[in-house]
């Protein structure tokens, strides 16, 4: 006997319902939240470098607060600003969509994504400081 495809699969341009069991729902469940999301992933990644940096620089970085907002407030610069550094404030602001939107990855994997983040952080710290990002960690790049 002859199938045929139901009329409720073809309303829907392809889709299929696998064995007649329903669409496939998320591990969470229909009522709660993804267990990562791409926000939680970028604060848990500022906080990791920002950790890490503190570590480093305990004197020069013990008063510095890190933020992270979604969009820098528009300016009458050129470019989007991936970060604002503010001295006077002792405070950092990241912001995460344009750093997660605007990068350009060779190999688009959590790894890079995560890696672009960090040298953001780096970065805006070697602005408050003063000093070459490269400077912040030298032993971590140095290869015995």
């Amino acid at each position: 006997m002859a199938r045929t495809r139901s009329t409720r699969a073809s309303k829907r341009g392809g889709w299929r319902d696998r064995h007649g069991r329903g669409i496939r729902a998320s591990v969470t469940g229909p009522y709660l939240p993804p267990l990562r999301t791409r926000i939680d992933v970028f604060d848990m990644t500022v906080a990791a470098a920002a950790g890490y940096l503190k570590d480093l620089w305990p004197d020069e970085l013990a008063e510095v607060r890190f933020e992270v907002a979604a969009v820098p407030v528009q300016s009458g610069g050129t470019g989007v600003a991936r970060w604002s550094v503010y001295p006077s404030q002792q405070r950092i602001v990241l912001y995460r969509l344009p750093i997660e939107r605007l990068a350009r990855l060779h190999r688009d994997d959590e790894l890079h994504r995560r890696m672009v983040i960090e040298s953001c952080v780096f970065r805006a710290v070697a602005e408050l400081l003063g000093k070459d990002p490269w400077d912040l960690a030298p032993d971590r790049f140095r290869h015995y």
